[in-house]
């Protein structure tokens, strides 16, 4: 194995290189909209090419990376503009689970979770983003081939179609207070 690079600096929190590729960084375009989420290498090259600049940063834990002290970049902006053409959302069961928190819509358990119809599609019901929930197989069991309504269930939250930055973790408050600064 290599050895690494990186050595810690006296008074900061040890971070392993192990754990350095579970470290995840938010990438903005250049108009600061979300692109993606990122390993910390990956975002880091990009630092050091000269391809993005350090929006956010954890002071806390700092790291020295050949001869510099740097903190740990949370959001980085690319200085150039990369054109993306519309993302379409892939309706998958991790991105329902996801959108809905990993948690049932009707209990908000966290065990045993599946993905329910809300119309059922016996009843015409498709698989759509508005028409799948996740939800625990308990209330799934207790629903079986009814609406909510017929059930007696209700649902927390409407289903609809996650925008990106909701789906990769981010508010469009938070995007706005990383792009003024606060």
């Amino acid at each position: 194995m290599r050895e690494s690079r990186v050595r810690i600096p006296p008074g900061s929190q040890k971070i392993d290189m192990e754990m350095m590729t579970d470290l995840k960084i938010l990438v903005l375009n250049a108009d600061y909209q979300p692109i993606n989420m990122t390993s910390f290498v990956k975002g880091y090259k990009l630092i050091y090419k000269g391809k993005a600049e350090v929006i956010v940063a954890d002071k806390n834990n700092k790291l020295s990376l050949f001869t510099a002290d740097v903190a740990r970049p949370k959001v980085i902006r690319l200085l150039k503009y990369i054109y993306l053409p519309y993302r379409k959302l892939n309706l998958s069961k991790p991105n329902i689970y996801k959108r809905d928190g990993h948690a049932c819509v009707y209990c908000n358990s966290r065990e045993n979770l599946t993905l329910d119809h809300v119309l059922p599609r016996s009843r015409g019901g498709g698989n759509t983003w508005e028409n799948l929930v996740t939800c625990c197989s308990r209330c799934n069991s207790r629903k079986d081939n009814m609406t909510p309504e017929e059930a007696g269930m209700k649902l927390k939250v409407k289903p609809t179609m996650p925008t990106f930055s909701k789906l990769i973790g981010i508010s469009k408050e938070e995007i706005f207070s990383v792009a003024l600064g606060e």
